[in-house]
């Protein structure tokens, strides 16, 4: 049975910032992956499809939502264990990602033990299984494609950081915009070889794009002066830990093999900004620092002798993390 037809990655109207986000971890899948919010009906899963045709002939595998952890990692072939006597590894979704894109819808819905598994074998490429008698390793390179809707439920931050890039969809497009979505949707639903065959030019030259980009990419020095762009606007926002300096200085200099360019420039370090700090900042990109307390306060509070005055000590500043800007989307029925 042959592969069924995919909408062309090219022909998605819109969702220009989601189609550069995915470019890019096709560019350099050491980025960690895009996690994608938005509501239901935005053509999250066919952007993610169509990055797989990105990446050549890499398989793309959907991660069902109730998966078991030996599903995912894989474990014990019981028949070769049962009729041969022997302990034989049986691959998992991670063996059968190997190459291509894993896609996880909801990922916000997923047990935490799950996630973490799946986003700590995404950063090392290596999938390592200890159990039932089997030791085993094996390549799981691939690129990591999730979707949410935060209004059914949020990732832990710990997890949210792990995710590479970041990108929420708009989901109120405008209406000359989804008048172009319905014509191209019902075209593809007519006749998909046909419709292919129409935007087959331009899906080729996005492919051409990317490779050309990854086979630029290790040409391009990860330089001081855009690492020192980033440090200092990741310690603007309060960014904690360096995940996110490191991602974003990967991300730039995919974006400047993107764009043909040979060195990063601030133009790149700009164009991946929100990507990498969207849920990570803890700092809004439009809020003052706090005022300094009043002079004196303190003195006059440790100055009235013993332990002084403790009701009198001004108020200190507490950092607190700022909630992300949650869209007001519409849960599913």
């Amino acid at each position: 049975m042959s592969e069924p037809v995919q909408f062309p990655l090219a022909a998605v109207v819109g969702a220009d910032d989601l189609k550069l986000a995915l470019c890019l971890t096709a560019i350099d899948p050491k980025i960690g992956g895009v996690l994608i919010e938005g509501p239901r009906g935005m053509a999250k899963s066919t952007l993610a499809r169509g990055l797989a045709d990105l990446l050549g002939e890499g398989p793309f595998v959907t991660l069902p939502l109730g998966a078991s952890e030996e599903r995912l990692v894989g474990t014990l072939d019981l028949d070769a264990a049962l009729g041969q006597g022997k302990a034989q590894f049986s691959p998992g979704v991670l063996a059968h990602a190997d190459g291509g894109v894993l896609y996880v819808d909801e990922v916000n819905l997923l047990p935490d033990t799950l996630v973490d598994l799946l986003l700590d074998v995404a950063a090392s490429g290596t999938n390592r299984i200890e159990r039932d008698g089997i030791s085993h390793r094996h390549s799981a390179r691939f690129v990591l494609i999730g979707t949410m809707n935060p209004e059914e439920g949020e990732l832990r931050p710990q997890l949210l950081d792990r995710f590479g890039l970041n990108v929420a969809l708009e989901g109120l497009p405008a209406p000359e915009a989804r008048q172009q979505i319905i014509r191209r949707r019902l075209a593809f639903d007519s006749d998909p070889q046909a419709f292919c065959a129409q935007w087959a030019e331009a899906q080729a030259q996005l492919r051409a794009r990317c490779q050309a980009a990854r086979q630029g990419l290790a040409a391009i020095a990860l330089d001081d002066q855009a690492l020192a762009w980033i440090t200092e606007r990741c310690f603007a926002a309060g960014v904690d830990g360096l995940r996110a300096d490191l991602v974003w200085l990967r991300a730039a200099r995919a974006h400047c093999a993107w764009r043909g360019g040979q060195a990063i420039e601030e133009q790149d370090v700009d164009a991946v900004a929100e990507f990498a700090l969207r849920h990570r900042r803890r700092v809004a990109p439009d809020a003052a620092p706090p005022s300094a307390p009043p002079q004196g306060g303190q003195g006059e509070a440790q100055g009235q002798g013993g332990q002084g005055d403790w009701g009198a000590l001004p108020t200190q500043p507490v950092a607190s993390g700022a909630r992300r800007e949650v869209p007001n989307w519409a849960k599913k029925p």
